[in-house]
């Protein structure tokens, strides 16, 4: 069954992935943030915590701050499959129901 454009706009499919993708994108930036401006706060606050020697010549703020990087790639990692599995295929689905 072919859909005009509006009504693909109006259906409750359509706003269902649009709500998924708005709480998906919403968590991971929240999750972003969280870890990213944590981290700012420590530097902020607890220096020395940061200053603090783990080896010969490593503090524990560079393992720290590796891992804000790594958590922004596994984030980043996480909506790439989100979108791949679950997102891409409704919306492939939705533009062949279009163009019928």
């Amino acid at each position: 069954m072919s859909m005009t454009p509006r009504q693909l706009l109006d259906s409750p499919e359509f706003r269902r992935l649009v709500a998924r993708r708005w709480l998906v994108s919403g968590a991971l930036t929240a999750a972003l943030f969280l870890v990213y401006y944590g981290f700012i706060l420590l530097i902020a606050l607890d220096k020395e915590l940061l200053a603090r020697r783990i080896g010969e010549v490593t503090t524990f703020g560079i393992p720290l701050g590796v891992g804000v990087i790594v958590v922004a790639w596994l984030l980043t990692v996480v909506y790439v499959r989100w979108a791949t599995r679950s997102y891409d295929p409704v919306v492939e689905r939705l533009k062949r129901e279009l163009e019928d």
